[in-house]
């Protein structure tokens, strides 16, 4: 199971009904945090859930709103006696801009690690899951995120039968390993199906509409995108400062066919965002204008 909070759901700055927009998935015991602009950490607390076992940060560009909660953050994650090492992603200048921040976080007991992204898509694989970064189109360079967790074909048990292969062998096929024995080689492939469907979350925020952006959300089981503006009547404004509406969220969604879609990154003069959502639903019916600490608990599905 993987479980998704979207901590918050305001840009440029927090509101007190709206923290910044950040998001907060769980899964086989790793914590992955994409963006900490101010008042993650509030928010955090408010949906009950812990920085101490966080072992990835993502961050889609270093706007203020996406990355000035990172000091306190590290602060409260060493005072917290952590001693893992935390991995934290981002575009090209990482490590300069977190070094930047860290002259008021200078000392913490863990380590730091650095993934620098360059190219227009990236993939980073961890245990069970990978981290798919793609490149966007905002004023600055800015990166959407896919969480993607693998799920391995059955286990034939009436074909490992067949060919023979000792019961005390199936555990490490069934894990991906290769088997020698007197009697032979035994493969992986040799009794494991097709790979199943797995489960997919895209995280897109800051950006104008790209082609990209709805290849890497197909099919996703949420895809979360960002409506800085609902107003019809700022679609001038989104195209200026490279932005999306509501509306060509709702589109990229229609494209891109995701189980369910959640609007974020809100402008903080749009104070009523769910009053826009009957058009919205025309062009996307699976949309929801997203709430602060709104939650989805994603499983694999049934056979």
């Amino acid at each position: 199971m993987l479980d998704v909070c979207l901590l918050g759901t305001g840009g440029m700055m927090p509101l007190p009904y709206r923290w910044l927009t950040s998001l907060m998935a769980r899964y086989n015991g790793k914590s992955i945090l994409i963006d900490c602009g101010e008042g993650t950490q509030i928010a955090m607390k408010e949906k009950g859930w812990s920085p101490k076992p966080i072992d990835i940060i993502c961050f889609t560009h270093y706007h203020a709103d996406h990355i000035s909660g990172l000091p306190g953050m590290l602060l409260t994650m060493g005072n917290a006696e952590r001693t893992e090492p935390l991995l934290l992603i981002g575009p090209k200048g990482l490590k300069r801009v977190v070094s930047s921040l860290r002259v008021i976080a200078p000392e913490l007991p863990f380590p730091v690690e650095y993934r620098e992204l360059s190219e227009q898509e990236e993939s980073i694989s961890f245990d069970g899951f990978r981290i798919e970064a793609f490149k966007v189109n905002h004023n600055v360079v800015c990166y959407g995120y896919s969480i993607v967790v693998e799920r391995k074909g059955k286990f034939q048990v009436e074909k490992a039968k067949e060919l023979g292969i000792p019961v005390q062998c199936w555990n490490r096929l069934q894990h991906g390993e290769t088997v020698e024995t007197p009697e032979g080689i035994y493969t992986p492939d040799m009794v494991m199906g097709q790979a199943r469907k797995g489960i997919k979350v895209t995280y897109c925020t800051d950006t104008r509409p790209t082609p990209l952006i709805s290849l890497k959300g197909k099919e996703a089981d949420l895809l979360i995108l960002e409506g800085m503006y609902g107003e019809p009547e700022k679609k001038s404004k989104a195209k200026e400062y490279k932005h999306m509406t509501f509306y060509e969220a709702a589109s990229i969604a229609a494209e891109a066919g995701p189980k369910e879609m959640w609007l974020t990154h809100y402008s903080p003069s749009l104070t009523r965002p769910e009053e826009y959502m009957d058009e919205v639903k025309r062009i996307f019916l699976h949309a929801c204008a997203a709430r602060d600490g709104q939650t989805a608990e994603l499983d694999f599905e049934d056979e």
